[in-house]
């Protein structure tokens, strides 16, 4: 895949891993308009990439993953405008969170308000110790408008949800960790290879395997369970077709390493 350059974004694809970086120092690596029509423009870029196989979301320096939605921007808007930002937010989230490679957010910093939601359309969300999660919208007279109050509750439970929204409350990496926020906390200095190392181990695996179980999941939870399995059924016979599941099973049976090769 080539990569373009943006003004917001910094972007690196090497051996199968693409490291998209939010770079707005200046204010935090706040979401802004612009920014947020980059990122969908990466997205729609990298569900087409047969070369990239985990794509890793974090943001620039070591204060802030990033620090909600740009308020600079919003202060003069209309309702119009603010629920055309929401809009603009839901659509670049949802190719995050559907698109076929596996999709990690290292946070750095502050994951507030938009940092947050933003997050929570990945698929694994690794937290450096010094990791600060919010909801602080209420505070400033909105609500989450970037998806908070849809994936936080299908994350961490309504009550729980409920309270981080309604307080406002920042909790820090440990505590995310606890309620089911982020899958694992490591230090800062290793974030990013933390993070590159587990790219590595997924890839290991069918890579079709592992985007069928993720459709799987992603469209299993917005729907009744005897739905869901069928689902699973019916990509659960797909996978039968493929060229890794010939090969894993008959690897398996030969006592010898599966040459994976499906995506």
């Amino acid at each position: 895949m080539e990569v373009k350059n943006y003004n917001n974004l910094l972007a690196e694809i090497e051996d199968g891993i693409a490291v998209i970086t939010i770079n707005r120092p200046k204010s935090l690596n706040a979401l802004n308009s612009e920014t947020l029509a980059e990122l969908g423009d990466i997205a729609a870029a990298l569900e087409k990439a047969k070369d990239v196989k985990v794509v890793i979301l974090t943001g620039s320096g070591q204060k802030s993953f990033v620090a909600g939605a740009d308020i600079s921007e919003m202060v003069n808007a209309t309702p119009i405008e603010g629920r055309a930002m929401a809009l603009l937010a839901a659509e670049t989230f949802k190719k995050f969170e559907n698109m076929p490679q596996v999709t990690i957010a290292a946070v750095n910093g502050y994951a507030l308000g938009g940092g947050c939601e933003i997050s929570m359309c990945c698929d694994i969300r690794i937290a450096a110790e010094n990791a600060k999660f919010a909801q602080p919208e209420v505070n400033l007279g909105i609500l989450p408008g970037f998806g908070g109050t849809q994936r936080l509750p299908r994350l961490i439970g309504k009550g729980r949800a409920k309270e981080l929204i309604f307080t406002t409350d920042q909790i820090d990496a440990q505590e995310a960790y606890r309620i089911g926020l982020a899958n694992k906390v490591v230090p800062q200095e290793e974030l990013l290879d933390y993070c590159k190392a587990m790219a590595k181990k997924i890839m290991s695996k069918a890579s079709f395997g592992v985007t069928l179980a993720k459709q799987a999941i992603n469209t299993g939870m917005d729907t009744d369970l005897e739905s869901g399995l069928k689902l699973e059924a019916n990509l659960f016979g797909l996978a039968f077709s493929t060229h890794d599941k010939a090969e894993g099973m008959q690897a398996f049976l030969e006592k010898r390493k599966a040459e994976l090769t499906d995506f």
